[in-house]
Formats: C-alpha cells, structure tokens, sequence
C-alpha cells in the first residue's frame, strides 16, 4: 500500500471514530439523562418528519411520542412502578419502540422478548423478566398456548390490535382510549433514575440454550443508540431499511438509533424478505441498510432483480458478513460503502471497520493501542481456557496466531459490563487476574486474530472450534470453504464425538441446492482445505434451524451426532476405503464406533 493510500485509509478510519466518540461523549453512569430523554429530545428537533414508515403507514415523530405517553398512561393505570418490568412480546410494528419507550417515561424496564419463542423457551424467557404484564398482539398471543408450564407467576396479556378483551387474562389494549393521555408525564416520575439504571433486558439468541437476559442500562442503551447515530452520519435526508427483529440489540437499539436520532425516517418491515428487498429499497428511496451476515448472503444466493441496482443505497452497516459474500455484495449491488462492526448485547467489547477492509470486524491502530482495552490472550482449545503462564497470568497473542477477545471491565460508558439477570451467569463472563492480579475483563468467547495494522478477524465461537488430529479446526473457516461449492445453499459445520477417539471429528449440515452433486464434494475438500479440517460426515437437511437473529443453531445437531437413529434425514460418512461418501446406516454407523476404519 503507497503512501497516499495509507494516509486515505487512516483519513477514513480517524473521521468514522472522532464522529462516533463525539456522539457518546456525554454518556456516564451517573448521569439523570435516560434513554426516553434521547427519545424526546429528538421528538422535539424533529417533530413533523416521517419517523416511521410501516406497511404503507406513516408516523411523524410527534406520533410517536404520542403513542409512547399512551404506553405509559396505560402502565400507570395498571399500577405499574418505577423499577417494575413489563414484558413486550410483539413482531416488527409501529408500536414497538413507543411501547419501550413509553415505559421508561414513568421509570419502568421493558423485557424484549423474541416473539418467535414457543413453549418452555417462551415461558423460561417470561418467567425470569419478572414482569406480570405481557404487551403482545393477536397473531403473537397464539404462541402463549404452546406453554404447557414453567410460569413463574401470573400474567396479563395485553393485546394491542384486540377489539375487546379475550378473557380475564387476555386484555384488549385500546390505544386510543381517551383515558390514555397523549401529553408527556412529568419527569417527576423518573427522578433520581440515572444511567446506569436497567432500562430493558435483551436476551441472547439461545445457540446453545436457553437464552439469557442481558440487563440494557440506560447507559448501555444509550451507547448503542448514539454510537451508530455518530458512525453512520445519517441526515434527516436518509432512510433506514430495517427488517431486523427489534428485540434485539442491532435492530432494535442500532439501527433506531442510527435513524432516529439523526432525523432520519425509518422504513421498517416485519420480517426479512430476498424476494421484496430490492423493490423495498427502491420504492422507498432508501439510501441506509442494516444488515446481519446471513441476510447479505440471502441476497447474493438470488437470481438478478430488475432493481438491484437502481437503489440509492449508500451505506449498509451491521456485522457477521463473511469476507467471501462481501466484495460480491458491494459490486454486484453497487452498494456505496459497509460499516461492519463487532459488539455483543451484553459485553464491553464493540470495534468499528471505518476503513471498509472485506472481512474485518473492527480495527486498532498500533498508535492508537492505548486507547482501546480490547486485547486477544492467547487460548487452549482443548481446556477452553485461556493460556497462564508461571506467574499465574494471561499471556496476549501475538499479531497473527488467534485468542479470545476480551474487554477491561470499568465504571465507564465504554467499558462498563452490568451482566445478566442471572448473577452466576454474569460471573462466568468475567476473566479475572488478566495481565495484572486483581484485574477483570469480560470474556466474549470470541476467537478473533489481528494483524500488524490492527485489523480484527474473527476465527470463530469457543465451542465451535474444536480439535482434530492434533489440529484446531475453525468452523468458520470450513464453512466458508463449503460454501464456495456449487449448489450449497447453507451450511452449519460442527465437530462430533467418535467413541474411543481423542478430539471431534468434522460434521456439516448441508442445505443442497438443484446443482449439488454430493460425488464431486470430497475431490472439491481435498484440493480447499487440509485433511484434519475436512468434514468427515456429511448431514443433508431441508433447512438450517436459526435463531431469530438468524444465528446457526448446532446443540440440536451436535446432539444427534451421526446416528441415523437420530433423524430421518440423510447421514454421509468419507469412506477411506472407498474413498467417497457412504450413506451411514446403522452397520456403518457402529463400524465407525467400534474403530472399524482408520480416521
């Protein structure tokens, strides 16, 4: 790289961190501005703009603040009190982020409750909120009979497009009820609340699970708002696309953010689509996207639509886009610029790619080290630990050789960790005795390596990666090896127990499309990646199981492992005698067992 492209990227870089530090500059633990002051204030910058846009309606910021001050009448009228929680169970609507808002008004917390959840996961998530009203809609509240027990406590559901009240325990919330007033409550009702005060509960996507609910201080909430405000430079000129779930922390805090308190209006849609993303975008005249990983993949994997790239699409920004889908998504859609980014709801850890480097999470200059505490400390991936050295400390990875990522935990805006709910769970995220006795960072259990400039990539999840043949196997890596086959739509790679045989052998869930040819897969492997990293068995399935943040599922997978009594579906083992894939039947599947072939 010459000098001039160097002082460009360093250009670039610096402009995108001073925007975004300057944005949350003012964020501290003890301050008495809350997020729903954020709300109000932009409220009030631009009260007769488009906010909203949702399935062909249009709010002005003004209606929905309106909406907000209903929420919280209705809460005061149910006895709702500063510190109590309500849990919001909704999809994508223009109620959503009122409704939270609202809420926090009159000092009260919201649980953001994934709205895809059924059964004992939902009534898990419900029961730890501690929230004894449900705010939820006709076609949600259906999922409420899936739960057979595990309550922890009463509920009312409220549901808020009902004409009438259901039963006793099912109430028609009526937000034009005159006895919800539309005017501000004071701010006398929030007072003595500061920021470092729980303002909602994410909860993480359940990969491997049960989810777990984060606690979102105002602060915290705040950060992820104002952050992405600063780092996209969105105009009141701008509109966001975002079919993100709000229940989460990208869609629901960044990219509202983003939007809201820049002017901008939001175009929001209820669920993801590849299908309608390009007449969207362009009936719309968006000009920002925010994207998770997957839905850029979507979007690559569909034949050519008249109006990809008649869009004004200037910026997508999100996290999780693999390095081999992004070029092809830049080029073939024209898309301006991507602002991929790293960050957890609940850790300490975020980085920003400002420089648009494919495949990058985030970067650290050399010069600016200092000012980051953020730092990769060398991992056993046997022990899943981090490595001690004679003195009893952490030993950092040097540039090139992959270590978790960890956070220096601080009562600071940047660097605070509040943990979950569940205290015990809040614990085992904290490494402690670090570079220093009596030291703490957050964990992310991110595997991650850096090189000289201070780029960051990730490698791969602690428990994904796993050992073979003496070898540490990224299931990242294999996957995106997988994915350059022709006729593999997705694919989810994980490393399985064979009886009597140290380590986890390789395992990839493959979701064929019509040009899969399973005879050529073990040819095309031999020539993409080392023999210790190549799948060993094979799983053809229908569709890979997501969270709703489309995360990969793989406990159910890893649970099943190669048995063919485990599932219907087909099994396929590399057959060193043969030397081509074998359907496993259950002869196959104990010769395997009883170390019949030599892997």
């Amino acid at each position: 790289m010459g000098v001039a492209a160097r002082l460009a990227r360093e250009f670039r870089f610096l402009r995108g961190l001073g925007r975004t530090l300057w944005a949350v500059r003012e964020i501290k633990p003890d301050s008495d501005v809350l997020i729903c002051d954020d709300f109000e204030t932009a409220v009030d910058r631009f009260s007769d703009h488009t906010a909203l846009i949702f399935e062909g309606e249009r709010y002005t910021y003004r209606q929905l603040d309106t909406l907000a001050n209903r929420f919280a009448a209705w809460a005061d009228a149910q006895g709702v009190q500063r510190g109590d929680t309500v849990a919001i169970l909704l999809p994508n609507r223009a109620e959503y982020v009122p409704a939270w808002a609202g809420l926090a008004k009159i000092g009260a917390s919201a649980a953001l409750i994934n709205n895809n959840l059924t059964g004992a996961a939902l009534a898990h998530c419900l029961s730890i909120s501690g929230a004894t009203h449900v705010i939820t809609d006709r076609e949600t509240i259906t999922a409420i009979d899936t739960i057979r027990a595990g309550l922890a406590r009463p509920l009312t559901y409220w549901v808020i497009d009902a004409q009438q009240d259901l039963s006793e325990e099912r109430r028609a919330l009526d937000l034009k009820e005159p006895k919800l007033a539309p005017e501000r409550p004071s701010r006398d009702r929030r007072a003595g609340l500061k920021a470092s005060d729980v303002a909602m509960y994410i909860y993480t996507s359940g990969t491997t699970g049960m989810p777990k609910a984060a606690k979102i201080t105002h602060m915290r909430a705040q950060l992820y708002m104002r952050a992405f405000a600063g780092a996209t430079a969105a105009t009141p000129e701008d509109r966001l696309y975002n079919t993100l779930p709000l229940y989460h922390s990208t869609g629901g805090l960044c990219g509202v953010g983003a939007a809201f308190l820049n002017g901008a209006t939001l175009v929001l849609r209820r669920k993801f689509s590849a299908t309608h993303f390009w007449d969207d975008v362009a009936e719309h005249d968006c000009t920002i996207f925010v994207y998770i990983g997957e839905l850029c993949r979507y979007l690559v994997n569909q034949p050519w639509h008249q109006k990809e790239r008649s869009h004004r699409l200037r910026l997508a920004f999100g996290n999780g886009l693999r390095p081999d889908v992004w070029t092809e998504f830049q080029e073939r859609f024209g898309v301006g610029e991507v602002l991929e980014f790293y960050g957890s709801t609940e850790g300490n850890v975020s980085m920003f790619n400002f420089d648009g480097q494919p495949g990058a999470i985030g970067r650290v200059p050399p010069y600016l080290r200092g000012n980051f505490s953020v730092r990769l400390v060398k991992f056993d991936i046997e022990a899943e630990l981090p490595v001690r050295g004679e003195d009893g400390l952490c030993m950092e990875a040097p540039a090139g050789e992959p270590g978790e990522a960890i956070g220096l935990i601080k009562n600071d805006a940047r660097h605070n960790y509040t943990g979950y709910a569940d205290k015990a769970a809040s614990e085992r995220k904290v490494l402690r005795d670090v570079f220093e006795h009596g030291d703490a960072w957050f964990r992310t259990g991110d595997l991650m390596r850096q090189d000289e400039a201070g780029y960051f990539y990730f490698v791969d999840r602690i428990g994904d990666t796993f050992r073979w043949k003496g070898e540490n196997v990224s299931t990242t890596e294999v996957a995106e090896a997988l994915g350059h086959f022709p006729g593999v739509d997705e694919v989810n790679v994980y490393g399985v127990k064979i009886d009597k045989l140290d380590g986890r052998a390789g395992m990839a869930a493959i979701t064929p499309g019509a040009d899969f040819q399973l005879e050529n897969l073990r040819d095309y492997l031999a020539r993409e990646l080392p023999g210790y990293a190549r799948p060993i068995f094979i799983r053809i399935q229908p569709a890979i199981e997501t969270t709703g943040t489309f995360k990969y599922r793989k406990v159910d997978l890893v649970r099943d492992g190669f048995d063919p009594a485990k599932t219907e579906q087909k099994l396929y083992f590399d057959d060193p005698e043969q030397g081509r894939y074998v359907e496993i039947t259950r002869d196959v599947y104990e010769r395997i067992q009883n170390g019949a072939f030599k892997l």
